[in-house]
């Protein structure tokens, strides 16, 4: 039998986040193991406790102490759901910041799968530098949804697409 694949979840402070446990179940049901790194802005808004129960794994939000054995196994893709305009700038210029934009940029430079799903009002999407980024990311290989489709106003159905998503990219 083989092991169920890891997958990191980078969670940002946009209003899915508050509803991230019915992804982790969808998650969960769909055979992944999914380890929790969730941006410090997004921390408070989630009981994580109740999220590593689910899971097993602890939810990161800090980085760890040199020595520190690390918390979570390899992943085998990386899931950003929801991001937000502050992470995927941050994220497509290199900037390290935070473990999520710690986890995002190795992810990247270690050529695992990445899918991420911003959540960005319209006013922030028209900002001239964003088109940018999300071309930075795009070219580099993260599959970057178009659009807000995890807009709250879809309900628990808005995991679908992401669901889908991260089908369409698993290893055999």
């Amino acid at each position: 039998m083989t092991e169920r694949p890891v997958l990191y979840l980078v969670v940002c402070a946009a209003g899915p986040a508050e509803h991230i446990h019915e992804l982790v179940d969808l998650l969960i049901a769909d055979g992944w193991r999914v380890c929790l790194i969730v941006s410090p802005t997004a921390a408070p808004w989630l009981d994580r406790d109740a999220l590593q129960d689910k899971t097993g794994y602890l939810v990161r939000v800090e980085w760890r102490m040199p020595g520190d054995p690390e918390p979570h196994p390899p992943a085998d893709a990386v899931l950003a759901a929801p991001v937000t305009f502050n992470t995927m700038a941050k994220w497509a210029l290199g900037i390290n910041d935070t473990l999520a934009l710690g986890i995002l940029n190795e992810s990247l430079g270690a050529g695992l799968p990445i899918l991420a799903f911003p959540h960005v009002k319209a006013e922030l999407a028209a900002h001239p530098a964003y088109a940018g980024h999300l071309a930075v990311l795009r070219g580099a290989g993260v599959h970057v949804a178009d659009g807000k489709v995890l807009d709250l106003a879809h309900g628990p159905v808005r995991w679908t697409v992401v669901i889908e998503a991260l089908r369409s990219i698993r290893q055999p």
